[in-house]
């Protein structure tokens, strides 16, 4: 047993060639390593396979053809591939190859699972961020023009200030809480073209006292004229700027849908003071560790 344990071998350790002075420092530099590890002589390139053997190989441009008679020089050189006689006076859109990739109005959408209607949401963004929200009904119809699912939802009003609105799937935090909006009627008119924005214009300036001039004016006093002019010119259109009303309308359709919808709040236990508060983060809160 003796002689059969000494004849095996033991087996090295392996340690660095360059013993280390202190933590980080070497004994050896840079080009002493090189030197000691024998680098300059190892082959680190490897043999090329056949399909980077094809990319270097570069296609023929001419090849070499035989021509007859005597003063020809028997053969001549000629291009495999001619340039265009006719060249166009403007540049040809041409249409880029997209491998089959759809464009952006052509994506496909998908709603988060954790959002369906009757879930209630926090909002992230806009005028009411912080804000604890009801989702009602969920919008398939803006998916090419926003890029995205919208999902209207409602405050209500009476609560926390919160109309009927619409909101991105991207910009609210769903949680676990749900109510029950199946029994819930919004209104037909309801839809995304219900919620798009109106454009405010300026009154266009009419004819009057101010745009005439005397014409045996001197220079001096229609210079004061004009600046007069730009100065109540400035002063009308900030006085008569358009202001967003609310229609009667909307003001139907808010009532409708918070009478419907408050009772169904007030059977699940401690929502009505969840949704009158505002979701906010302070000392010790942390949002990675909250259970919504």
């Amino acid at each position: 047993m003796g002689e059969t344990q000494a004849t095996k071998k033991v087996a090295k350790r392996h340690t660095s060639r360059n013993p280390v002075l202190a933590r980080g420092i070497g004994r050896y530099g840079r080009s002493a390593m090189k030197t000691r590890t024998a680098m300059y002589k190892r082959k680190l390139k490897t043999t090329d396979t056949k399909i980077e053997k094809k990319l270097k190989e570069k296609p023929r441009a001419t090849i070499t053809k035989t021509v007859g008679g005597d003063k020809n020089g028997g053969t001549r050189v000629v291009k495999l591939r001619k340039m265009p006689r006719y060249y166009p006076t403007e540049d040809v859109p041409r249409k880029l190859k997209s491998h089959g990739k759809k464009p952006f109005c052509q994506h496909k959408r998908k709603l988060r699972s954790s959002i369906t209607p009757g879930t209630v949401l926090i909002l992230l963004t806009g005028r009411h961020r912080g804000k604890v929200w009801t989702a009602l009904l969920i919008s398939v119809q803006c998916m090419c023009v926003s890029g995205g699912l919208a999902i209207t939802e409602h405050g209500p009003l009476a609560l926390n200030r919160v109309p009927l609105r619409r909101a991105h799937q991207k910009f609210v935090i769903a949680t676990n809480t749900k109510v029950d909006v199946s029994s819930v009627k919004i209104p037909k008119a309801v839809k995304d073209a219900y919620f798009k924005k109106t454009r405010l214009r300026k009154p266009r300036h009419q004819e009057g006292e101010i745009f005439d001039t005397e014409k045996e004016a001197s220079h001096s006093s229609k210079r004061c004229t004009w600046i007069i002019f730009f100065v109540f010119v400035l002063i009308l259109s900030f006085l008569c700027l358009q202001k967003y009303q609310i229609t009667e309308q909307r003001k139907e359709h808010q009532k409708a849908v918070d009478s419907q919808l408050l009772p169904l709040i007030g059977k699940v236990p401690q929502l009505k003071g969840y949704l009158r508060n505002a979701f906010c983060l302070s000392n010790g809160i942390y949002p990675h560790k909250i259970v919504f």
